[in-house]
């Protein structure tokens, strides 16, 4: 579960603002369907931060219901003892495994962020993969914090969105002789990764273009390197329109666009501004999945 194309769900909404777990469902099944090797529900794009503790675990329970490929279900929070409460809570509703966050706005030290995550991964029989994401959280996890816990038997890999390759390699290189996975957390770096020795992606473009993002991974991993580069440049406007605004707003318009279930953010975020929806609409059009 932790190779190849892995969506980051968005979480539809009704008109009134409340889950809509029936649109839900046909989003999962619309991915697996085209191939995805697992899928993410809960994370950044799914708009973790706004979900009640009710809704997130219900949001987990739908997708796993839905799937039938592994689900990886975001749980962390900068508070550990509710991160070990989510993870617990995911566990028993029947993921698969386990998405944590570095901790946000604590701004915790080296050794802060070693101790939650080996906490979280102590309460939980889950394996854990880390999600570093410093333009969110505040918070870089280094690749010695990284070394260090990927000794934990079941903290297995990483999603790294630093866009930093160097970061990247040196996160790689010191957990080479771990059973351990480093899989990108930025679309158009996906490639890139992969060349140094990623596994995968945990994906907002595969929301809307799962077949492109699954033919490129895997021409990569069948050693076919010009056609991933070619659909790896084919894609790159779709990955520069859906951050033309704060994620989700932009992936959940274009699920929108193309029949899928999406509905508005909720607040502080808000709907696609008129001009980058015309944006959005032409990119779709030219990669042919509107």
């Amino acid at each position: 579960m932790f190779k190849g194309v892995i969506p980051a769900l968005i979480t539809p909404f009704k008109d009134d603002g409340s889950v809509d777990f029936e649109g839900l469902k046909r989003n999962v099944e619309f991915l697996v369907d085209r191939g995805v090797d697992a899928v993410v529900p809960c994370g950044s794009t799914g708009e973790s931060a706004t979900l009640s503790h009710e809704e997130h675990v219900k949001v987990i329970e739908a997708t796993v219901e839905a799937s039938d490929v592994p689900v990886i279900a975001g749980t962390g929070s900068n508070n550990t003892l509710e991160a070990i409460e989510l993870t617990k809570m995911a566990e028993d509703v029947g993921a698969d495994a386990a998405m944590v966050i570095c901790p946000y706005y604590n701004k915790p030290t080296d050794d802060g962020l070693i101790q939650h995550f080996q906490a979280i991964a102590n309460a939980t029989n889950l394996p854990i993969v880390m999600y570093n994401v410093p333009g969110r959280t505040g918070r870089n996890i280094p690749p010695k914090v990284v070394s260090t816990l990927a000794k934990t038997d079941n903290i297995v890999g990483i999603k790294e969105a630093s866009g930093d390759l160097m970061q990247i390699a040196e996160i790689i290189r010191l957990t080479k002789d771990e059973e351990f996975v480093l899989l990108s957390g930025d679309d158009g770096l996906t490639l890139p990764i992969l060349s140094i020795g990623g596994m995968g992606v945990i994906s907002v473009a595969a929301n809307v273009a799962p077949t492109h993002m699954k033919e490129m991974v895997d021409s990569f991993f069948s050693g076919n390197i010009d056609k991933a580069k070619e659909l790896h440049y084919t894609l790159m406007p779709l990955f520069k329109a859906l951050f033309v605004e704060t994620n989700p707003i932009p992936v959940k318009k274009a699920c929108e666009l193309i029949g899928l279930a999406g509905g508005k953010p909720r607040l502080p975020l808000v709907e696609l501004s008129v001009k980058h929806e015309e944006l959005l609409r032409s990119v779709l059009s030219d990669l042919g999945v509107l």
